[in-house]
């Protein structure tokens, strides 16, 4: 699992929290949000072992996370950002009056589920889902070529037919006026024989 932890804070107040494992997380956590410099907004990481603690504050908010290092920084930032957008859609200006871990027991499930999206999903990660799409699109756009360029070998084909069809109507004509105009000198001949 790549997400292994998550908050969301109102300065150093933790609003609601979700661990997925036995990690001392919580703690460090907590050090971070107290050493976080100023009220402005940041998005940073700190590595500790073998983990990456991603933080992203917004408008007061903090959210923070936990992550493998081989999560990288796009599928975090993600998760942090839809938390973020989530738990202002939920609360709205109760955030800024809210009780230490006052919206836990709502919206640590929330938590768990994105934790589990983010961290298993290949679709959570929006630039990997468009590489994809991009494949995809890049293969009908191939398909679609091959086909004009198989049309344009009929199309060649059929020209080529038809100039030979017109060379055989033209010839049809002279030997079918040659062979009207036999026929009508022996009609000739013979009305005259009569």
């Amino acid at each position: 699992m790549a997400i292994l932890y998550a908050l969301v804070a109102r300065g150093s107040v933790m609003l609601a929290e979700f661990t997925a494992a036995s990690t001392n997380a919580s703690a460090i956590a907590r050090q971070i949000l107290d050493k976080i410099p100023g009220d402005n907004d940041i998005n940073v990481s700190y590595s500790q072992d073998r983990y990456i603690f991603h933080v992203k504050r917004t408008d007061g908010l903090t959210v923070l996370c936990m992550a493998d290092e081989s999560a990288g920084r796009r599928i975090p930032f993600a998760f942090l950002e839809d938390i973020h957008q989530r738990f202002v859609r939920t609360y709205g200006r109760a955030i800024f009056s809210a009780l230490p871990y006052g919206m836990n027991d709502e919206f640590s499930r929330v938590l768990s589920q994105q934790m589990e999206y983010y961290s298993s999903d290949p679709n959570a990660d929006r630039i990997n889902r468009l590489k994809g799409e991009m494949g995809q699109v890049r293969n009908v756009m191939i398909e679609n070529i091959d086909k004009v360029l198989e049309r344009g070998d009929r199309l060649e084909l059929l020209v080529d037919k038809t100039a030979n069809m017109q060379g055989n109507t033209f010839r049809f004509r002279k030997q079918t006026r040659r062979l009207r105009n036999t026929v009508w000198w022996r009609n000739v001949k013979l009305t005259f024989e009569i």
